[in-house]
């Protein structure tokens, strides 16, 4: 390839390391069939300042700041699928960095968090309610989902990962009637998705209203946590 599309890609790396406040330390290069590029990160965290996906309570309101669909759409992209508008809308949507929502988040205060990465938001809500020990209640219905995503899903356009994670998923969720493409979407790995966040009703319209004010619009109220238990899903 051109050097001048390396360079393109170190230099959005290192844009986004500014952005988030970091310093590139090291890091090392090989030779693959694919493009990758990717960074570890090390950090240190103030024990009195953070929040784990084992906090969220019965009675909480879950908060999705993020469209999913992100799998689905790089899989069509890859496919040649996938026209430059919704290409640009795909690339905005992971070039941006939870930290605005982050911020916000610690502002509110909440009780528990967990990004929507590789398990999709099934397998990452399924993680917090497992180590919560509660019920959680999805709706399908107000989940924020990109566009062309569905019509994608619908022509089979979908990452093996899906697959997967309704296998990792499926003795844990009762998927109720949702049909079996909204279940792909569902389950799709994203890549850099949004926060779910836990947080008390009275908490949870100020947290969307903070949030849309810095900008992200697409943040919605997608769930809310029901009785203890030993951790389970509800879709509705």
């Amino acid at each position: 390839m051109d050097k001048s599309i390396l360079r393109e890609i170190l230099r959005g790396g290192l844009d986004k390391l500014k952005e988030a406040e970091t310093l590139m330390i090291g890091g090392h290069s090989i030779e693959d069939p694919e493009i990758k590029y990717g960074i570890a990160v090390t950090g240190l965290v103030n024990p009195k300042k953070f929040v784990t996906n084992k906090g969220a309570k019965a009675g909480d309101l879950l908060v999705l700041t993020k469209p999913i669909g992100t799998g689905i759409l790089a899989t069509a992209l890859k496919g040649k699928l996938l026209d430059p508008e919704t290409t640009e809308i795909l690339i905005k949507t992971m070039a941006t960095l939870n930290k605005i929502a982050s911020q916000v988040m610690m502002e509110i205060g909440v009780n528990g968090c967990t990004d929507i990465t590789g398990f999709g938001l099934l397998g990452h809500c399924l993680e917090m309610a497992r180590a919560s020990k509660v019920t959680i209640r999805i709706f399908r219905d107000k989940i924020p989902v990109l566009p062309k995503t569905y019509e994608m899903a619908s022509m089979g356009i979908v990452p093996a990962g899906i697959k997967r994670n309704i296998n990792y998923c499926k003795k844990l969720v009762d998927i109720g009637n949702t049909d079996p493409i909204t279940l792909d979407i569902l389950s799709d790995p994203q890549t850099s998705g949004g926060l779910l966040i836990s947080l008390p009703p009275e908490k949870a319209e100020k947290l969307i209203i903070r949030l849309k004010e810095e900008g992200i619009e697409s943040a919605q109220i997608i769930g809310e946590v029901k009785e203890k238990s030993s951790g389970s899903i509800q879709i509705i």
